[in-house]
């Protein structure tokens, strides 16, 4: 039957409903661990709840929805990249690297305006006089932040797959290329899936530095030591390489530099895309590892430049 009804149908359209089952899935997770949170720490997720639906309400989240949402399904399909048949590797890497710049954008500016103007605000101040410790407080505004990060990966997430799918049969098309089968948009879909992970991993790993970094200091210096971060965590892996052979002291500051900043090549899948590698999931694995183990010991700072912190 189902043979039958897709006989006519585009070869991008059955791996749609890969897209589909996934979103539901993310959403039903997403939901079922506020569940859990609340049971464990009830206390924690109301503000988490109230710092989710704040930064949700910013017309930032909306701007950033829009521009994802026409850049990914309306704009990168249809650009000419004069590749040679490799255009679909160009659109993933774009859209992974899109979807991945909005969340950490997202994720600092949340940060800077919850946190930190919370804090010059007094309303800290008015939250703790309740029987609120205040690891809840840093942690519960961790967690909501990360909330509508994971909305806006779920929806621009959704499309970009969709996007990946039409833009081999579109290729194929332009370039008088044979149309390609169900299964080859489906494996290609598939493939660009681990990016997406990667990239929330290097978004919530940011989103913690920023919340550690908006206990002591306002929203532009922030904006300004998280970019800074963001370029020097790409940069150190070279940097350590460089240094091979170098005075004794210069390896020393590149390796402390290589322990202190987040390593965010290791979210980086562009040499597997541009190659045709797939991803293993035993490099997801120890990704998903550090990116937990950074984000608690950066929140475990957040703790101690908070726990100090005159609110008064």
């Amino acid at each position: 039957m189902n043979q039958v009804f897709l006989i006519g149908v585009a070869p991008w359209i059955p791996p749609l409903r890969i897209v589909a089952a996934g979103v539901v899935g993310a959403v039903v997770l997403l939901f079922v661990l506020v569940a859990l949170l609340q049971l464990v720490a009830p206390k924690l997720t109301a503000i988490a709840r109230a710092t989710a639906k704040e930064a949700m309400l910013q017309p930032l989240f909306w701007v950033l929805l829009a521009v994802g949402l026409f850049l990914v399904g309306a704009l990168f399909p249809f650009l000419p990249y004069n590749t040679f048949g490799e255009d679909i590797k160009v659109v993933k890497d774009q859209g992974l690297t899109l979807i991945m710049a909005m969340a950490v954008v997202l994720a600092v500016w949340t940060a800077s305006v919850s946190v930190s103007e919370e804090i010059e605000g007094r309303t800290a101040l008015t939250v703790l006089s309740k029987p609120i410790a205040r690891w809840h407080f840093v942690v519960g505004k961790f967690v909501g932040i990360l909330f509508p990060v994971a909305v806006l990966f779920i929806v621009l997430g959704a499309l970009f797959l969709s996007t990946v799918s039409f833009k081999l049969k579109y290729d194929a098309r332009e370039t008088s290329n044979p149309p390609p089968t169900a299964k080859q948009c489906e494996a290609e879909m598939v493939s660009a899936v681990p990016g997406l992970a990667l990239a929330f991993m290097r978004a919530v790993v940011l989103a913690s530095i920023g919340v550690a970094i908006s206990t002591r200091l306002s929203m532009l210096p922030n904006l300004i030591i998280c970019g800074a971060i963001y370029v020097l965590g790409h940069l150190v892996p070279t940097l350590v390489n460089s240094t091979v052979g170098q005075l004794e002291y210069v390896p020393f500051v590149a390796n402390l530099l290589a322990l202190v900043l987040p390593m965010l090549e290791h979210f980086d899948i562009y040499g597997a895309i541009s190659t045709g590698h797939k991803v293993t999931w035993d490099f997801l694995g120890w990704a998903g590892l550090y990116c937990v183990l950074y984000s608690v010991v950066a929140l475990l700072v957040a703790l101690l430049l908070f726990e100090d912190r005159d609110l008064a």
